[in-house]
């Protein structure tokens, strides 16, 4: 027996995430639905593609070999069903894109809110992953990453502000209770809020003026991993837990607000925008190029 394109489609999405809960989320389809067709898959081959404990979902060696011919058979033919959006008179799709936590809350949003206005027909994906990743193998059309993340072999544009910031604050009763910082290293003597990679690893925060660069590993009473980790470190520095350090953007509406107020601002250092990389490929899925031509007209404007 012949399998059905579902039950492939199916499976490379279970094999993409990991499991079959994340690919429900991903794909629309019900957990249940999808398991049930990965199994008429394995009855139709006659052989077992995905390992399955309580915890994980990970290919067998010949899950991995059919993932390996699979993928660019299913990107080739939704290639060939993208071809029908030039007689449409809006484009429709998916647009995939894999995103790191920070640039998905910081720049990403508020461009998205605009796309979907412009482009209602267009469904855009996103995966939040702090690791760099081959974005095609992870099943994305593109990434958005800062430039010292970026291959080679990639085309990039850049997407969102050019120069952004790290800023720092805490709340005024935290400010009144344990006082005011003047320079970086004061922080190792406060409750500093961290935010962490999906690896546990935690980026120092390094401070510049006047071409005197401080890193600093500070402790503190919370650590949160990529998901809601921003929005819940930002939270602990507003009920008073201690000082948050994170993109300026995020912490611009509660420094407006009151809710925070800034500190070291002399101390606040530069860095260059994210870029928005994609395979350099001469037909783009029209969701794709469709996002590329607003973000170059967005730039440019």
């Amino acid at each position: 027996m012949a399998p059905e394109f579902n039950d492939l489609a199916a499976f490379l999405a279970v094999a993409r995430a990991g499991g079959f809960r994340d690919a429900a989320r991903a794909s629309g389809v019900s957990a249940s639905g999808l398991s049930e067709a990965v199994r008429r898959l394995e009855c139709a081959l006659g052989v077992r593609l995905l390992n399955r404990t309580t915890r994980s979902v990970a290919p067998t060696e010949a899950g991995q070999r059919l993932i390996e011919r699979l993928a660019p058979a299913l990107a080739d033919m939704e290639a060939a069903l993208d071809v029908l959006n030039v007689f449409r008179d809006t484009p429709t799709g998916t647009l995939r894109l894999n995103v790191p936590a920070g640039v998905s809350r910081a720049v990403l949003l508020p461009i998205l809110a605009d796309f979907s206005r412009q482009h209602p027909g267009i469904t855009v994906e996103v995966m939040v992953e702090d690791s760099f990743v081959d974005v095609l193998s992870a099943g994305c059309d593109a990434g958005i990453r800062y430039d010292e993340r970026l291959a080679q072999d990639m085309v990039a544009i850049p997407i969102g502000p050019r120069v952004e910031r790290f800023a720092t604050a805490a709340s005024p009763a935290y400010l009144d209770a344990h006082g005011r910082p003047a320079h970086p290293r004061e922080l190792l003597e406060h409750a500093c809020l961290r935010v962490q990679f999906a690896s546990g690893a935690m980026p120092v925060w390094e401070f510049e003026r006047d071409g005197d660069i401080v890193r600093i590993d500070p402790t503190g009473p919370l650590r949160a991993r990529p998901g809601a980790a921003f929005d819940l470190v930002i939270q602990g520095a507003l009920a008073g837990m201690g000082v948050v350090h994170t993109y300026e953007e995020l912490l611009r509406p509660h420094v407006d607000s009151g809710g925070l107020v800034p500190i070291l601002e002399d101390w606040e250092q530069p860095f260059s925008g994210p870029f928005l990389y994609y395979p350099g490929r001469r037909n783009l899925p029209t969701p794709l190029r469709a996002f590329v031509d607003f973000v170059k007209a967005r730039d440019a404007g």
